[in-house]
């Protein structure tokens, strides 16, 4: 009688793997996400082998030699910050977004890019035939002599292109269509997509290949699959935005080579994306001159300093409990700066309903917006408009204190630049570095001084 193979159940929301099925993951909370699925007959021990057939091996610390690989830039410079600087050989990259939000279409230009800077790229693609890609390509004016296409989910296959190719770069797209021979479970569940990116980090990391991977995202915005996925890459990337905007934000959640938070903002027009070099205008164009409840802030995205426009709305409640919407902003931060508005300024809240955002879909979250949140809340309560060349920075403390931020020549610098007039900032930053000419600093110590001083 042939012995039954092992199975497993596993939550396909965060890979959390139990002997018997549940109704709820004990994990993620998710419920009815329990799948079964058959174990492998044996784990897999082949060791690292690179395309040229060298195994990895144990070595001493001061045999290893160190080798500098330059950074490989492509023509979008927004793409090369958000990565720290550029495509680093040999690494391994995640990026995630909404369906049709633009994913394959920026990866399609940036493998062109990187074709047309000497490097062999195999463009791999599981939800498209090759003819598809082609014509997506067409439209887009894309050209390339070095650029393979390949319509294939098995992934040993691939494996075996990549070896007799030897691309520089690999784009997969995307990892949930890809299907591991041997793993006894569907395509796009945790074990497959576990199983097929660590094949290609084995891949990346012994033979050079920058590989780039398209992740789906599920409802609640997270990449589908476990959470083991985002760290086994060495870089995750979110493509957000709205597919009624044309504006794009690429975001860098994780970098094992750069910055993290770094954003980059894109435009996608007919002939694809285009980048925004500064979207600190970009934020401020359709700022109203006059309005209430509006307050700029200087907000540090990675390294990057981008002004934002801080919108409140502030009414009287009908309702028992005032209510309160934060869409940008972390909701707790609102509800304590409300907080110490109403205990520090003297401004009576609690029977007001707030509704706040950070204007054009960005999201800030950093102790250097506090005072611009408190501002524009003021501004609105009292019916007050702000000075359209004000912009606002600092942290707020319990006790209504103004405390010192990070960067704060960057910030003042990016304001001036485009054409602010006075800068409110914490006063115990306001030493040891050169103020521009053309604008006024103005150091505040409590919460209370700094709204007299604005609204005067």
């Amino acid at each position: 009688m042939a012995k039954k193979k092992a199975t497993v159940f596993v939550c396909q929301n965060c890979g959390y793997e139990s002997p018997k099925y549940l109704g709820k993951c004990p994990s993620c909370g998710s419920w009815n996400q329990m799948v079964e699925e058959k174990l492998p007959d044996k784990t897999d021990s082949r060791s690292r082998v690179t395309i040229s057939g060298k195994t990895s091996k144990a070595e001493p610390i001061t045999d290893i030699t160190i080798e500098k690989e330059e950074r490989v830039k492509t023509d979008l410079t927004e793409f090369n910050r958000v990565l720290g600087g550029g495509v680093v050989p040999g690494s391994l990259v995640l990026i995630g977004g909404d369906p049709g939000i633009g994913k394959s279409t920026l990866l399609l230009q940036v493998s062109a890019q990187l074709n047309q800077n000497g490097g062999k790229v195999l463009y791999v693609s599981g939800e498209e035939s090759a003819s598809q890609i082609k014509m997506r390509a067409e439209r887009l004016e894309l050209r390339g002599s070095d650029f393979y296409l390949y319509a294939e989910t098995e992934v040993s296959a691939i494996q075996e292109t990549i070896e007799e190719l030897k691309p520089d770069y690999v784009v997969i797209d995307s990892i949930q269509t890809m299907h591991h021979a041997g793993i006894d479970s569907a395509s796009g569940s945790v074990s497959q997509v576990r199983e097929s990116t660590s094949t290609l980090m084995q891949i990346a990391k012994m033979n050079d290949i920058a590989i780039f991977i398209v992740g789906h995202v599920t409802k609640e915005g997270a990449i589908a699959g476990p959470r083991m996925l985002e760290h086994m890459v060495d870089t995750v990337l979110y493509f957000e935005g709205e597919r009624h905007h044309t504006f794009r934000i690429l975001r860098a959640v994780k970098n094992r080579f750069g910055s993290t938070n770094e954003i980059g903002i894109f435009e996608m027009k007919n002939g694809g994306l285009e980048e925004v070099l500064n979207p600190s205008q970009l934020f401020l164009e359709e700022r109203l001159s006059g309005a209430t409840g509006s307050a700029v802030v200087a907000a540090m995205e990675g390294t990057r300093p981008i002004l934002v426009e801080i919108q409140s709305l502030i009414s009287p409640t009908v309702f028992g409990n005032a209510k309160r919407t934060a869409s940008g902003l972390d909701y707790s931060r609102v509800s304590l700066i409300m907080a110490v508005l109403e205990k520090r300024a003297g401004l009576l809240l609690q029977n007001q309903d707030a509704y706040l955002k950070a204007a054009g879909g960005v999201k800030l979250d950093e102790p250097a917006i506090d005072l611009s949140i408190a501002i524009s809340i003021a501004s609105s309560y009292k019916e007050k408009e702000t000075r359209p060349t004000d912009c606002f920075i600092g942290e707020i403390g319990l006790t209504g204190e103004i405390r010192r931020v990070s960067k704060i020549d960057q910030r003042v610098n990016e304001a001036a630049k485009l054409g602010f007039k006075r800068v409110f900032l914490p006063k115990n930053n306001m030493d040891g570095w050169d103020f521009p000419e053309n604008i006024e600093i103005i150091g505040c110590t409590t919460l209370a001084d700094a709204i007299r001083r604005a609204f005067s």
